[in-house]
């Protein structure tokens, strides 16, 4: 292994294991390279084989579990992007490892508060052990240019979030794994953890309670696996109230594909209001005092990006920052920390909740749980 090298391995080689695989080849450069990947299912393996062969680049070490590739002493750092119920035994196995590895989850951090809070409380006994939840929408260029905004003071003390997304049902993945709650966390934790991120970023401060109404009304219905129907929701609303008495707003809809923008986030503070648009990477800022007239549009871009993939280059910027933190070349810990994933799936949760029970849930009843 040449000096420098960081060596990856990743752990759940479907989708998205396979989009990390692309990112770390464009981070050749930087040192990243991937020597071992492991997953339960042979087909995806050898997806993984022939993608590595297309990059051009030395095939991976191949494992059947997750146990034997830590085992293998050829990485240094994991990347878990198994299904969202397999996290909390991976992370685990993976904290607790006599040789320390670095980790990047996928979001949801777990499916559960519970585990989430379990692997954070485990996760203190590891100092030597870097982790950062995947929650990588903070990284794509619109969104970061208006988080960047929010935070220069412009907009003033910001009062409200409201997020849009409006886009297409759920992919298929192995054995369906994500038709069903049990499996995913539900589909405002598995879905929409990114979104209650970003509103916590755009607010700066913490939840307090939920209120969400959703429901599974066109997407699935006439779906069955194994005799059981999916009961992951394709619509709802949730308001999310915080700390510091900013609101937020979800608009979910997953049977929204004639939508020209997937992602449309509004923030408006007492002074002014920004937005910003996904895919068309604009974001608009006016203020208050200057009306309509007076609101200025500028496309988003990020000259670092190499590799747009199925996230508008927010996974290369996601990887590249956390590379250098790894390098020692940042002094920043990693930019979303456990803590953050906890409370994204928290919010999650209790979204999911209020949309069983009809009421308001307190987070503090989530966290309490």
């Amino acid at each position: 292994m040449e000096s420098g090298a960081v060596r990856y391995g990743i752990i759940g080689v479907g989708m998205m294991g396979r989009e990390h695989m692309v990112n770390l080849a464009h981070l050749r450069s930087e040192g990243a390279t991937v020597t071992c990947v492991a997953d339960p299912h042979p087909p995806s393996l050898e997806h993984a084989l022939d993608l590595a062969r297309s990059l051009h680049a030395p095939p991976p070490a191949v494992f059947p579990g997750h146990r034997q590739l830590l085992d293998c002493g050829l990485c240094d750092v994991v990347v878990v992007s198994s299904p969202n119920m397999t996290h909390f035994e991976i992370l685990m196995d993976i904290i607790n490892h006599h040789k320390p590895h670095h980790v990047l989850v996928e979001k949801p951090l777990c499916t559960t508060v519970e585990d989430c809070r379990k692997i954070v409380n485990a996760a203190k006994q590891r100092p030597d052990i870097l982790v950062q939840v995947g929650l990588e929408y903070r990284y794509m260029p619109p969104v970061s240019k208006l988080i960047d905004v929010v935070k220069s003071g412009i907009l003033g003390q910001v009062k409200m979030v409201a997020i849009r997304e409006h886009r297409f049902p759920f992919l298929v993945k192995v054995n369906n794994w994500n038709r069903f709650n049990v499996n995913t966390g539900g589909t405002l934790v598995e879905k929409c953890c990114h979104f209650f991120d970003l509103m916590r970023l755009f607010a700066a401060a913490n939840p307090v309670r939920v209120m969400a109404s959703g429901s599974i009304d066109v997407n699935h219905k006439d779906e069955s696996y194994d005799g059981k129907v999916p009961d992951i929701i394709d619509n709802a609303f949730v308001i999310v109230e915080f700390d510091n008495g900013t609101r937020g707003m979800l608009d979910l809809c997953m049977f929204a594909e004639g939508s020209k923008n997937e992602q449309e986030i509004s923030v408006v503070g007492d002074i002014g209001k920004g937005e910003a648009f996904v895919p068309e990477s604009i974001v608009h800022v006016g203020l208050r005092a200057e009306g309509r007239t007076g609101v200025k549009i500028e496309k988003a871009e990020d000259a670092r990006i190499k590799y747009d993939g199925l996230h508008h280059g927010s996974s290369y910027l996601e990887h590249l920052h956390f590379l250098s933190v790894i390098k020692g070349e940042s002094i920043d810990a990693p930019a979303v920390s456990l803590t953050d994933g906890l409370l994204s799936v928290a919010i999650g949760v209790a979204a999911q909740l209020s949309i069983e029970k009809g009421r308001f849930i307190a987070i503090q009843e989530i966290l309490q749980c």
